[in-house]
C-alpha cells in the first residue's frame, strides 16, 4: 500500500471483520459480504506487486463472494474474520524487497 489512506482502509476494514464477532443482524453479514468482495479485489490489484498477497486477497474474496456463497458454521466463520483482521493489519508492515541487477 502507498500512502495513509490505504493503511485507515484496512484497519476500517479489519474492524468491519471484527464486528462479525457480535451478534448482527442479518443485513450487516450481507454487507460485509459484498464490501468485503469488494474490498479484497481493490487489494488484489493494489498488491500486484506482492504476489503473496495477490493470492492471499483473490481467495478472500472468493471465499467470501455475495454470489455463490460459501456456508461455514459461525465459529467458522468467526475464526476467518479474526485472520482476515490480523491479515489486513500485518500487510500494512510488510516490505517488498526486490533484487537489483
Amino acid at each position: 500500500m502507498k500512502n495513509k489512506s490505504d493503511l485507515y482502509f484496512k484497519i476500517v476494514l479489519a474492524i468491519l471483520f471484527l464486528l462479525c464477532l457480535l451478534k448482527m443482524p442479518y443485513g450487516y453479514y450481507q454487507f460485509i459480504r459484498i464490501s468485503g468482495f469488494i474490498s479484497f479485489l481493490y487489494l488484489a490489484y493494489q498488491s500486484k506487486a506482492k504476489p503473496f498477497f495477490v493470492v492471499i486477497w483473490i481467495f478472500s474474496a472468493i471465499l467470501i463472494n455475495p454470489f455463490l456463497k460459501i456456508y461455514f458454521t459461525k465459529f467458522t466463520w468467526n475464526i476467518i474474520d479474526v485472520i482476515w483482521a490480523m491479515l489486513l493489519i500485518l500487510s500494512n508492515f510488510y516490505k517488498h524487497h526486490t533484487l537489483k541487477k
